[in-house]
């Protein structure tokens, strides 16, 4: 068992061991094979307030620079102030502890790793992760660039030229690196305060490590890229595991609500799981664990842009820029060198320009920046080669002396240099066919606003007008925020075409007005107003960590935490036992599907133990025993005709029958079934439009059952028909719910809890007070059930509280204390309930009672 000590290396390069709070440390009550974990005491433990926590940030890369003097042979660092994951601290309130976890750009000796972790760890506040060359070079380039990366922009692993196929010696170098990151994590977190943020697809894995160890750490996760749909991304050989590490999160952040879909919609396909959103927060409901989707574009950092835009070497290099394109109108795009950029099309496109207007020949430059790129293989070589041979290709065209069409820098370009092309470009494009974020377009925004020593230098007054130009994919991450851009398919080149001269001849007052609307935008959600957001809904989905008890089940990556009530256990044969044998006044309410017989059974039939048992149990006189099920009348009599003792409740309990002698009894809570002329129509139109959905009919209700249907567009045909039935149904006597696929239109005041209350009030004034209570089921419907005979506990008009043993079927959250794991173990609990009753009756009635049986 892991200590719990907040003792952290931290803490201890801090030097001051004795001033730090102490965290308790209690000892673990029970360790089980399922993991089960709890405190000493009877209350679940919340965090000591005075103990002051720290924000972990987990990156692929350290944000520093790193070099060896080649004199010394001492390693020099120095913060990277382009780093995100620097720049995000400004959204930490003052003071904040925060700790850096990565990996260095360069590879340390073995030798120097402690000396170097050291140094990292007391002056930059970092945690190096060293992961062996070979481990780094399969997980990085192998796994994370040649396989994942591309897989997540959409790109199958179909041609070898531009991606690996699945290798599962590269999958296996990804889980070693994470769990490396895990290791190192766990060297400085204090589990029961410490915040936890991982970053980006290099590390999907490495929340199920955490909450292997820790199970209430408060970790979030936020993906830096595109999340493919589900029909690409199933094609993962991995993704179940990697879906469910991440689900081990407890917020997870994406740039769109796109790319939040895809993962949502993968969640349903793949895991079954459904989302809702409650007061604006979508979630996903998983072992009782809601995670949290936060859906927030990323911001950059003015101050860092404002810094470079004054410094005296950009106003010189304004100057010379300024003077190089003097009377041409200047078009900017700044990509990395990859296949996913599009700046081959972006090539083209002015090249279409060109053709289609002549007249901006002379007037017209395309100054295209490339950074260097992130990856080496075949693709990039490739990209690279067209790109050049395009370049080539339209200057020879269109070029004369004195002007170029293209100017191609593929170096290295300071940011101080960037900011000056910002500054002067007329119009920005990025023409990407998938991308993440991508903020260019901001930096590009931020530096047309200017600071006046940038005007200075390029001669522009303080209070002349702004302006700026956008030419967008409507492929990338930071597209939906940009609302004043014009928006293109990067594919159709003529459109593109089109789109820069729009962009280049828009009148001066509606670029002014473009310009301003996407300042305002994102000068209010820079870099610190995404990290705060993110760190706020990151505290509200952790707040309830300790309201709950957790068992940890699963094995390697398919582990996840079972969060339930700290009341909620398996019920104990033996325990309800020994309270079944002291009473006798007893009332026993069983689900059918799902509880006596199991929910994936093809024949519903009960079969001849279920009647043995419950014969067996009916014919205790001391037990009144009711099966209340959702299905029809018919069925449940014709398949409990041999049970004449045993009371049944069909339709949630529109017909309740006492014993197969006795006559059906209708609630008079439904008695005007008019709805059902406007509800049948409407759910005929969904059945048609949904394939592999139907309509079952009983009296008291209509099903929209969509278990066959395609899971995604089944639980999106559920959500409008939900709508749907709930406007046109306004005032009608009815209740419209969604259940586990299905949609239910029923009349008002049925539910399988009034059952409960009229089946106990009638044995209440029929003779002696109830001593015992027990109720079986599995879905929602008889959550009714549960909270229903609760009451009957806290009514003080009984002469003493019976014995309640309320009891789902599999471990979910649920309003009953106790479970069962499967309709096995019911029938297992039934059968010693009726052993017991057969053992307390003369053996002349146990004989007859057995031939009746059979």
């Amino acid at each position: 068992m892991l200590s719990r000590s907040c003792i952290s290396l931290l803490e201890l390069a801090s030097g001051d061991m004795l001033n730090f709070p102490q965290t308790p440390r209690n000892l673990p009550r029970v360790m089980t094979a399922r993991r089960i974990i709890s405190d000493i005491d009877e209350g679940l433990r919340s965090p000591s307030p005075e103990c002051c926590e720290k924000k972990i940030i987990v990156t692929n890369f350290l944000p520093l620079h790193a070099q060896k003097d080649a004199k010394s042979g001492k390693w020099c660092f120095s913060l990277d102030e382009d780093s995100l994951s620097l720049q995000l601290k400004d959204g930490f309130p003052s003071g904040s502890k925060v700790v850096f976890v990565g990996s260095l750009k360069v590879d340390v000796d073995s030798s120097e790793q402690e000396e170097v972790s050291q140094k990292l760890l007391e002056e930059f506040s970092c945690v190096p992760t060293f992961i062996p060359s070979e481990i780094q070079k399969k997980f990085y380039h192998g796994f994370c660039k040649q396989y994942l990366w591309p897989l997540f922009h959409y790109m199958l692993p179909m041609c070898l030229d531009h991606c690996n196929r699945f290798d599962r010696q590269l999958w296996q170098a990804y889980v070693s690196a994470n769990k490396i990151f895990a290791d190192k994590v766990m060297e400085v977190i204090n589990p029961e305060e410490d915040y936890v943020w991982v970053h980006d697809y290099h590390l999907m894995i490495l929340p199920t490590f955490l909450r292997k160890h820790f199970t209430r750490v408060k970790l979030g996760f936020f993906l830096h890229s595109p999340f493919p749909s589900s029909e690409i991304y199933r094609t993962l050989p991995v993704r179940d595991e990697i879906l469910r590490a991440l689900l081990n999160a407890d917020l997870i952040g994406f740039h769109t609500f796109d790319y939040a879909r895809h993962f949502l919609s993968c969640c349903s396909r793949m895991l079954g799981l459904e989302y809702e959103s409650k007061r604006g927060y979508i979630g996903v409901e998983y072992f009782g664990r809601r995670v949290n989707i936060k859906i927030l574009p990323v911001g950059i950092h003015m101050g860092r842009l404002q810094f470079a835009l004054n410094h005296p070497l950009s106003s010189t290099k304004a100057k010379e820029i300024q003077e190089q394109f003097k009377g041409k109108k200047l078009i900017l795009g700044v990509d990395d060198m990859d296949i996913f950029k599009g700046i081959s099309l972006k090539l083209l496109a002015l090249e279409q320009l060109l053709i289609q207007h002549p007249r901006l020949l002379g007037k017209v430059v395309l100054v295209q920046i490339v950074n260097p790129a992130r990856s080496t293989g075949k693709d990039v070589q490739e990209a690279k080669r067209e790109t050049y041979m395009t370049v080539r290709r339209i200057n020879q065209t269109f070029g004369f002396p004195g002007y170029e069409p293209v100017v191609l820098i593929d170096r290295n370009v300071p940011l101080l240099e960037k900011t000056v092309y910002y500054s002067l470009a007329e119009c920005f494009i990025v023409n990407a066919v998938r991308d993440g974020m991508n903020l260019m377009p901001y930096k590009y925004t931020v530096c047309r606003q200017g600071t006046p020593k940038m005007d200075e230098a390029l001669g522009i007054s303080s209070d002349s007008p702004r302006t700026s130009t956008l030419v967008v994919s409507e492929f990338i991450g930071c597209s939906p925020s940009l609302s004043g851009a014009i928006r293109v398919n990067p594919w159709d080149i003529e459109a593109v075409a089109d789109a820069l001269n729009l962009a280049i001849t828009m009148p001066n007052l509606e670029k002014q007005l473009r310009h301003e609307k996407h300042y305002r935008y994102i000068s209010s959600h820079d870099v610190a107003y995404w990290a705060r957001s993110f760190f706020q809904d990151l505290e509200r989905a952790c707040k309830d960590h300790y309201s709950k008890r957790c068992w940890g089940i699963g094995f390697g990556l398919g582990f996840r935490i079972l969060s339930l009530s700290p009341s909620f256990r398996k019920l104990s044969i033996e325990h309800i036992l020994s309270t079944y044998r002291r009473t006798s006044r007893r009332a026993i309410f069983l689900d059918y599907d799902g509880t006596v017989v199991p929910q994936a059974s093809i024949s519903k039939v009960p079969s001849p133990e279920v009647i043995s048992v419950l014969n067996n149990l009916c014919s205790d006189p001391k037990n009144t025993v009711f099966i209340v099920s959702g299905r029809g009348k018919n069925s449940l009599g014709d398949w409990f005709s041999q049970c004449e003792k045993l009371g049944i409740a069909a339709e949630h309990g529109y017909f309740v029958r006492w014993s197969s002698t006795s006559n059906w009894e209708t609630s008079p809570l439904a008695a005007d079934f008019d709805w059902k002329q406007i509800a049948e129509p409407v759910m005929k139109l969904y059945t048609e439009a949904t394939d592999g959905s139907y309509i079952e009919h009983k009296e008291s209700a209509f099903v929209w059952h969509h278990q066959d249907a395609d899971p995604y567009f089944g639980s999106c045909q559920a959500m409008e028909l939900l709508d749907h039935l709930e406007n046109v149904l306004t005032n009608e006597p009815v209740v419209v719910k969604r259940g586990q696929q299905i949609v239910e239109v029923k009349s008002q005041g049925i539910t399988k809890g009034l059952v409960t209350e009229k089946v106990l009030s009638r044995m209440i004034e029929n003779g002696k007070p109830i001593d015992f209570v027990m109720c079986i089921g599995d879905d929602r419907s008889d959550e009714d059930m549960f909270e229903s005979i609760l009451r009957i506990a806290s009514d003080s008009s009984l002469p003493a509280a019976p014995e309640i043993f309320a009891c789902t079927v599999g471990q979910k959250p649920s309003k009953a204390k106790y479970y069962l794991d499967d309709t096995s173990d019911v029938m297992t609990l039934l059968q010693g309930l009726a052993a017991s009753s057969l053992k307390s009756r003369p053996a002349a009635e146990i004989q007859v009672s057995s031939q009746i049986v059979v």
